[in-house]
């Protein structure tokens, strides 16, 4: 029963599930997972690598899912993104639990970012490219 609770994210819970993934995964491979915009291109790869590995959705669920939280995070990060839970109508657009609201108050989705790089591939659906082409990102401050 504990077990089901976990695979439901909560926005409360997302930079743990991130963290906790960066870490159990540098430790043994030592990626590159630093939070970066560049970081996110070894997401690409280590998607296309699970979607070539041949798995199905429901058996790589769970490391789609940190995936899409390391992916999030780096919003949260790099872009002034917050954590969200998303309202019944939401859910149901985004196919989510869970989301990330920038700075503009647009809502993204990252972990449907994930599964839709997994499930078709392509340069088209890049975790990079989707950040570097979001919408209502932060504007960093340049030094003076």
């Amino acid at each position: 029963m504990e077990k089901q609770a976990e695979r439901v994210p909560c926005a409360s819970g997302m930079r743990a599930r991130a963290a906790e993934f960066v870490a159990r995964v540098t430790a043994r491979n030592r990626l590159p997972l630093d939070y970066s915009v560049a970081s996110l291109r070894v997401v690409d790869f280590l998607v296309d690598g699970l979607r070539k590995g041949g798995a199905d959705r429901e058996r790589v669920s769970g490391p789609l899912l940190a995936l899409g939280a390391y992916v999030g995070e780096v919003l949260v990060r790099r872009a002034g993104a917050v954590w969200v839970d998303l309202d019944e109508a939401q859910r149901g657009y985004f196919g989510q639990p869970v989301g990330v609201r920038m700075p503009d108050g647009r809502v993204w989705n990252p972990l449907g970012k994930v599964l839709n790089r997994f499930e078709a591939g392509g340069p088209e659906e890049s975790l990079q490219t989707f950040y570097l082409t979001l919408h209502g990102r932060a504007r960093r401050r340049s030094a003076a």
